[in-house]
């Protein structure tokens, strides 16, 4: 490491990136991992990343639910509605299922219909149009259900949704959300939301079917109390899991082990609407969260954004295999069509961006016909692109409807929030990672304006070239499919748990392929017998690809993330390249 703190001395590699690796008090705790535990460097290099000690360290590598699992009673009125509606189960009450149209929203909608099929019952599922309906509920469509429902279950959604909870006259209405809340509650009979106000925060980064989970705990609780049988909660984890990443949800705590267990319960294909998904998205290797986050997400959540609102959760609440392949097909169909939309609104979206600078604490962009389906992933590629906050917005008429996605420790949640207060916005809300919007299209520049200045406060926009950390070095040698599979014990890693990222110094590239339009595969060695396989997707879209594919027989540093390479039956180890260096002369 330079003076100035570079790794390797890497002020600006071919991607633009500062490199920055592990301190020396995360050395001396690496250190002392390993003499204590006997684990390889590199895993040790990760825990004491985190701040794991060489006591937790066993403990850490393998979380227990048990362990982590949450008193569902800590959070406020959750006790409460878990009695009503363990009461109108009992006496066959009509119950309705209010749900977002995103993956969180379809899976906690589906966490509760499970469940109760698991006990002969069944509930009205209700998904609102993204395009004529808007997020969360409204006002005739909650009106609607309380005529023929005498209990309404909004999830992941209806913290701030006054009076069209007030329009649900003759029922009773439950909220299980996790959004901000504001400084009053809607007139709900209960409304379990670690965000509230009034909540300690300790949860706060569970996702909407994190607390749909923890009701259903609850609500077994009571069974059992009572001498009654439940339906099993742990076949429910992959749809935990599901939504945890898809989310962005901090993989932390309770949520890391939701995630742990929800893959092995996933890895069995027995839920029928994901095993017909990762069929169609011939995923056919175990799960991991990226697949979650990349493949399954982005397919779930593909009705919603293109006016299918109700197909997601439909999917994973099907226990039909013929329905679950046709939802499942057509949900294929969507997400492609998705993709070519996110493409167009996405070039657009950029080169208004870039015209309007990119150095600020805020990146967005606004147009006319866009579609509301996408600008939120528009969004988040805009966020990777910049390290900066970014808000996509779709313009119809005299109304603007945006998407936002935040970098780490930026709340862009709680800045829209007080937008909202301050009369700048018709609507807002999110949290700290996302948010939405609504305004008027008079008041687009002034609002944008006001919150790039909200986020400067928080420090965004003040690091001109962003970094990337890494854990240390790794050799050829040492890149092993044991060594790997020890590094995934550390995980799984998304949200708030970054992935393992080694530097390989002073590497020599002995071969380089281009792998289609934009891949490139390339073999290289530290000057002994080691050798070793990287693949670095999307390199030709940079200067990597270019600059790497004439570097054969050249020095070079590089960087990015261990993993095990499936194909054929064979495993083998593999680099997914994500940035390099040419060393100093």
């Amino acid at each position: 490491m330079t003076d100035s703190g570079a790794f390797l001395g890497v002020e600006t590699s071919l991607t633009g990136r500062r490199w920055v690796g592990p301190a020396p008090a995360q050395e001396r705790a690496r250190d002392a991992l390993a003499q204590a535990t006997g684990l390889p460097q590199a895993v040790c290099s990760v825990l004491a990343r985190i701040g794991v000690s060489p006591e937790a360290a066993e403990q850490y590598l393998a979380p227990a639910l048990r362990d982590l699992l949450p008193d569902p009673r800590s959070l406020r009125d959750m006790e409460h509605a878990a009695t009503r509606f363990l009461g109108a189960v009992r006496s066959g009450e009509k119950i309705a299922v209010f749900a977002d149209y995103d993956v969180d929203g379809g899976a906690s909608a589906a966490l509760l219909l499970v469940w109760l099929r698991a006990l002969g019952r069944a509930a009205t599922l209700y998904i609102p149009d993204r395009i004529t309906e808007g997020y969360g509920p409204n006002a005739p469509a909650m009106a609607a259900l309380a005529r023929d429902h005498g209990l309404i279950l909004c999830v992941d959604c209806g913290t701030l949704s006054h009076a069209p909870i007030a329009a649900a006259k003759g029922a009773d209405v439950i909220v299980l959300d996790h959004h901000l809340g504001g400084e009053t509650l809607p007139p709900a009979l209960a409304v379990v939301n670690p965000n509230r106000q009034d909540e300690s925060g300790e949860l706060g980064h569970l996702c909407a079917a994190g607390v749909v989970f923890l009701l259903l705990v609850e609500v077994n609780r009571q069974m059992r109390a009572e001498g009654e049988s439940a339906p099993d909660l742990m076949a429910l984890l992959d749809l935990v899991a599901l939504a945890t990443v898809a989310d962005v949800a901090p993989l932390v705590g309770v949520n890391r082990a939701f995630v742990r267990q929800g893959l092995r319960v996933l890895a069995r294909r027995e839920r029928t609407g994901l095993r017909a998904l990762a069929d169609v998205a011939r995923l056919d290797t175990a799960p991991a969260a990226y697949h979650l986050g990349f493949v399954l997400g982005p397919r779930v959540n593909a009705g919603g954004r293109l006016g299918a609102a109700d197909l997601g959760a439909r999917l994973l609440a099907c226990d039909d295999p013929h329905e679950a392949q046709a939802i499942a097909e057509r949900l294929e169909e969507l997400n492609a069509q998705r993709r070519e939309v996110e493409a167009s609104v996405r070039a657009n979206a950029l080169a208004q961006a870039e015209t309007r600078g990119l150095d600020g604490p805020l990146v967005w962009a606004a147009g006319e016909g866009w579609h509301p389906g996408v600008i939120g992933i528009v969004a988040a590629r805009l966020k990777e692109a910049t390290n900066r906050p970014a808000v996509v917005i779709a313009l119809d008429g005299d109304e603007g409807k945006g998407s936002g996605r935040s970098v780490a420790g930026v709340d862009l949640g709680a800045a829209v929030h007080r937008m909202e207060r301050e009369g700048l916005l018709r609507k807002g809300g999110g949290h700290r990672m996302a948010a939405g919007l609504t305004l008027d299209r008079a008041r687009l520049d002034e609002a944008m304006s006001r919150l790039g200045e909200l986020l400067a406060h928080q420090g965004a926009g003040r690091s001109a070239v962003s970094d990337l950390r890494l854990d240390g070095v790794l050799m050829p040698g040492a890149m092993s499919i044991e060594m790997i599979e020890q590094l995934g014990t550390v995980g799984p890693f998304g949200a708030a748990a970054p992935a393992p990222r080694f530097a390989f110094p002073d590497m020599r590239i002995s071969a380089t392929r281009r792998i289609g339009d934009s891949h490139l595969r390339l073999s290289f060695d530290d000057g002994s017998a080691a050798r070793a396989e990287a693949i670095a997707f999307r390199a030709f879209e940079s200067e990597l690809g270019p600059r790497l594919a004439a570097a054969t027989g050249r020095r070079v540093h590089l960087a990015g993330r261990a993993e095990i390479n499936t194909w054929g039956g064979r495993q083998r180890p593999q680099l997914q390249l994500e940035d390099a260096a040419f060393p100093k002369k």
